[in-house]
């Protein structure tokens, strides 16, 4: 959660649906995270869109309030778009 926060003090996330699907589309994103609470609809698409742009894409067991204690920014969805911070991120969550 922490490595989320200075993600966000960076400028390097993309949170929220529209923001995060963009940045999936325009090659932006080099991760997707889903978070617990998010809806079976939202799951569904954004791992269709995290297939087509051959984004990691992982669900993770937080809730969108805990995302937002880290980050101040409420969302079931965001993307990581720095490669250094997604390569830290995925390795603790594997």
């Amino acid at each position: 959660m922490s490595l989320l926060g200075l993600c966000r003090a960076a400028s390097l996330c993309s949170f929220g649906h529209g923001a995060a699907k963009a940045a999936l589309r325009e090659r932006k994103a080099r991760l997707c995270l889903l978070c617990g609470d998010a809806s079976p609809r939202l799951v569904e698409e954004f791992a269709y869109l995290a297939g087509e742009a051959k984004t990691p894409l992982f669900r993770v067991p937080v809730t969108s309030q805990d995302i937002k204690h880290a980050t101040q920014y409420k969302a079931a969805v965001l993307t990581v778009n720095d490669k250094g911070f997604a390569d830290k991120i995925a390795s603790l969550l594997a």
